[in-house]
């Protein structure tokens, strides 16, 4: 059962749902100006609602005349929510243009005013950002979030971006194979991420993964090759034998990971050798090797690193996340 503000739409055509939605390659109509593509859906549903076309409507002015008032009322409300919504989008100035006239940008907005023009009761967006620019993406982002706080609307969001997710959402619906893997905000499907899908998919760079065998006890044991962590301070989720767990995943994500003088004193910490640097400005991403595992981390600032140079990192175990053999978090 579909329902959109309590109303049963399961078996409702698509036009009567009250949907909008704005699509990935915008779905502009090319012969027309941005003003008549803002307008369409809503002269349709008028003309639809008084009918007969350009005659029939020059007959109602001598006939209907009341009616026909009416049609010229609404006709003229259109325009002010046209104006209105492109006032908001900053497209108020292409109003009379053709889409081919406008940018990447520019053409998404023209999508966006749209279907806010429209006022529906839900909006769904299939990945309207994912034709753009990552500055153009960002700013847009900007504007959604802020559409989406004034209009008070349910905005259903389709992206491949984690990005766009973790900004954008309050509630986020991971989904593998056509299934919901994990639906939360985005702080728990950060910090407690169901399976090792969701928290590979989280997260950028990605959760680092080290795969070993878990040992209970007072204080769990992780081991892995020439590896021992100490589990201490980690909540498991569920209750463990005496036996040892094969095939467990220990995840931790690359920016809890301390480097230098602060792993001194962490939980566990370890020489390596640094593989790649990434200066990013005003962090650094550095992938290093831990004997045979390649181990990401972020540095907060700019560090003079280069291959092959050996550093010290650490972290806490008990901000991590493990997984037994079947993905599932423990």
């Amino acid at each position: 059962m579909v329902r959109i503000g309590g109303r049963d739409v399961t078996h409702v055509a698509p036009k009567d749902r009250d949907i909008a939605m704005v699509f990935q390659n915008y779905a502009l109509y090319p012969h027309m100006s941005v003003y008549k593509n803002l307008s369409f859906g809503l002269t349709l549903r008028l003309n639809r609602l008084f009918g007969g076309g350009v005659l029939g409507r020059g007959l109602r002015k001598i006939f209907q005349p009341r009616r026909a008032s009416e049609f010229v009322r609404q006709r003229a409300e259109i325009g002010n929510k046209v104006r209105r919504t492109a006032l908001r989008l900053g497209i108020e100035h292409l109003l009379d243009r053709k889409p081919h006239q406008l940018s990447g940008g520019e053409r998404q907005r023209v999508a966006l005013g749209r279907a806010i023009v429209r006022n529906p009761a839900a909006f769904l967006f299939d990945e309207p950002l994912s034709n753009l620019d990552a500055k153009l993406r960002q700013q847009l982002r900007v504007e959604l979030k802020r559409l989406h706080r004034d209009l008070k609307a349910t905005m259903i969001y389709v992206t491949h971006d984690q990005i766009e997710a973790m900004t954008l959402a309050d509630r986020i619906a991971i989904m593998r194979g056509g299934l919901i893997q994990q639906l939360d905000t985005p702080f728990n499907i950060y910090n407690n991420p169901v399976n090792k899908y969701v928290a590979g998919f989280i997260g950028s760079p990605a959760m680092n993964f080290i795969e070993g065998t878990l040992t209970p006890g007072d204080v769990p044991m992780f081991t892995s090759g020439d590896l021992n962590i100490s589990m201490k301070g980690y909540e498991l989720t569920q209750t463990l034998g005496s036996a040892p767990l094969e095939g467990v995943t220990l995840g931790i994500r690359p920016e809890h990971v301390l480097f230098g003088d602060a792993a001194a004193g962490a939980p566990f910490s370890r020489e390596v050798v640094v593989e790649v640097v990434e200066p990013m400005g005003a962090d650094t991403l550095v992938w290093a090797m831990i004997g045979e595992l390649s181990f990401r981390f972020r540095v907060e600032g700019q560090l003079q690193l280069r291959s092959g140079d050996k550093v010290t990192i650490g972290f806490d175990p008990s901000r991590g996340s493990m997984f037994d053999a079947e993905e599932r978090r423990i």
